[in-house]
């Protein structure tokens, strides 16, 4: 916080630090919403409510960040689907190697008898990846999908 000498009131400084120091930051908020997010620390293992709160930011960041068009951001997409299903296992191939310079991995598992496990690892830019998602999720015959977005971590602290 800097004086302001005018008033000699306080006011919040919001400059980043280009060396990461730690800045202090009081929350108000209700009780029993302390009470829960203390309780959900003690699940999770967080060592104090400071890294938790740091993760929550963290997150909407991540989030954020998948809402802009001219970032990169990373994610993956799991697929559970029937393999046996001939026309689907070569619509779900056609789409990966149309897609391939968006898709920098992929681990497929077989799960059961008739059941696979895909998972994919995709960069690239959010309507892209979106987009790619969208189509391997939409495909008949696939069970369940989902995108799961993060980020490299570089602008994260």
């Amino acid at each position: 916080m800097d004086d302001d000498r005018n008033n000699g009131k306080k006011k919040r400084s919001f400059a980043l630090s280009a060396h990461g120091k730690m800045m202090r930051f009081g929350i108000s908020a209700d009780a029993r919403l302390i009470e829960k997010f203390d309780g959900m620390i003690v699940e999770k293992s967080y060592a104090n409510r400071s890294e938790a709160i740091r993760d929550l930011i963290r997150d909407q960041l991540v989030e954020f960040a998948w809402t802009k068009n001219s970032e990169d951001v990373i994610g993956t997409i799991t697929l559970v689907y029937n393999h046996e299903l001939k026309e689907l296992t070569e619509k779900l191939t056609e789409l990966e190697h149309k897609n391939h310079t968006n898709i920098i991995s992929s681990v497929h598992v077989h799960l059961d008898d008739h059941s696979c496990l895909e998972v994919l690892i995709v960069r690239g830019k959010s309507p892209e990846i979106k987009d790619i998602s969208y189509k391997l999720i939409g495909t008949r015959g696939v069970k369940h999908g989902k995108l799961t977005m993060t980020t490299s971590g570089a602008e994260l602290y």
